[in-house]
């Protein structure tokens, strides 16, 4: 009898997790919760939302769940992978206490300013007026952060000292996200290149993925408002042998070791985001979670066993797998719903999925989907569809993800048409 496992989540990065547990010859049974249109193609979904974890861990327990997965960062921050092992359930994400490294900016600095892990300058707050009085004498352009999950969108850049006030004020007194403008984080501007990796890790053992680069603009040309992620490629040519060297020697084995110093051991997924200086690599963030879009390209590109790979992170044996990834490229194309990330309908028909049915190279994954009463596949979000393609090189993945954009239709579709152009340049 193959294992059950349940994906706790509904976006793209649940779905493409979801395709590779479906993968996996040691699953014969996999739910979601909630799940969307497309993880249900593959999965059973139940109708329970990622923050009731007294029903997710009830769910596990009485459909005698092997594995649960939990994709977003809420529940993880929250705590749903100690009320999971507290039942005697086996679970891939990090603690509460190891959560936290996503879960608290402030945090995250302070580590990286104790062990010596390379990052921006950086000054913490707790009072809207002693941020400002900082800002006066601080250089500009300057970085302001919400200490707290803000959706990936809790962070102002600031070219003049009128705006880092404005900023001020918009996080720590009219609070535009919530709670997690209690503090602020400023932080020095660098410039450079981004590129995310993604890496397990198992408490000791950190085994890293394959390099992808996010694009956070809704607009062509990193124009817009910062978004949730509007596409992404992998691997980045921007990564170089030489950058890998100086992340293994400075970043990747210092994190988890200074986790487990601080009495919070990780296991799970952690998402480094860098930036590329002049100076050398520096930490912009970390993530406890696969990313979205990231886990849709790199996930594409993976060959070993998930199952395998997460059951060694929970084990502490990762050091056993052999982590293995094909030597291709893949790019991610999000189709949103125009308007985002401020205002946008949804509810419109989409048309033309079948035309991914039987195709290797190419996936759709959902992130926004729902089915109506009628039984039809609609919009449910912002961001809808994450169109995937795998290739030999990157050029020949992004002209395939964008040939496959024109498979599907709905109303309101819209997408950046220059995901993936910087490659063109290398």
């Amino acid at each position: 009898m193959g294992m059950t496992v349940l994906i706790v989540g509904s976006g793209g990065r649940e779905h493409a997790i979801a395709t590779s547990v479906n993968k996996s010859k040691r699953v014969s049974k996999i739910y979601a919760a909630p799940g969307n249109a497309g993880i249900a193609a593959i999965a059973e979904c139940v109708d329970i939302k990622v923050m009731d974890f007294d029903k997710i861990a009830d769910f596990a327990v009485k459909k005698a769940v092997d594995l649960v997965i939990v994709g977003p960062d809420d529940p993880l921050v929250g705590g749903l992978v100690d009320v999971l092992e507290a039942r005697g359930i086996r679970a891939f994400g990090p603690r509460k206490n190891a959560a936290i490294l996503e879960g608290s900016k402030a945090f995250s600095k302070d580590l990286m300013k104790k062990y010596n892990i390379p990052t921006a300058a950086y000054e913490t707050f707790d009072n809207a007026d002693d941020a400002i009085k900082y800002l006066e004498s601080a250089d500009m352009p300057i970085v302001l952060k919400a200490d707290g999950l803000a959706l990936g969108k809790g962070v102002l850049i600031c070219n003049t000292l009128a705006e880092a006030k404005a900023g001020v004020k918009e996080i720590m007194l009219d609070k535009k996200f919530g709670s997690a403008g209690n503090r602020l984080v400023i932080e020095e501007f660098m410039t450079g290149r981004e590129v995310s990796v993604l890496s397990f890790v198992d408490g000791n053992t950190i085994k890293t993925m394959s390099s992808a680069q996010d694009h956070k603009r809704a607009k062509d040309n990193d124009e817009g408002l910062n978004t949730g992620g509007m596409g992404n490629f992998s691997p980045s040519p921007f990564y170089t042998e030489e950058v890998d060297k100086f992340c293994k020697e400075n970043i990747y084995q210092r994190t988890v070791d200074a986790m487990k110093a601080e009495g919070r051991e990780f296991k799970g997924v952690i998402f480094f985001g860098l930036m590329l200086t002049p100076k050398g690599p520096r930490v912009l963030e970390f993530n406890a979670r696969f990313g979205d879009p990231e886990a849709q390209v790199v996930l594409t590109r993976m060959e070993s066993d998930i199952i395998d790979v997460m059951e060694a992170c929970i084990d502490g044996r990762l050091n056993d797998i052999d982590l293995k990834f094909a030597d291709n490229a893949a790019v991610c194309v999000v189709l949103a719903s125009d308007g985002y990330p401020l205002s946008y309908e949804k509810g419109f028909e989409i048309t033309g999925l079948e035309n991914f049915e039987g195709k290797d190279d190419y996936y759709c994954f959902h992130a926004g989907t729902k089915f109506n009463e009628a039984g039809k596949i609609v919009t449910n979000g912002g961001r809808v569809l994450g169109v995937t393609a795998t290739g030999a090189t990157l050029k020949e993945a992004r002209a395939k993800a964008y040939e496959a954009t024109k498979w599907v239709s709905f109303a309101n579709k819209y997408m950046r048409t220059d995901i993936g152009k910087a490659i063109e340049e290398v």
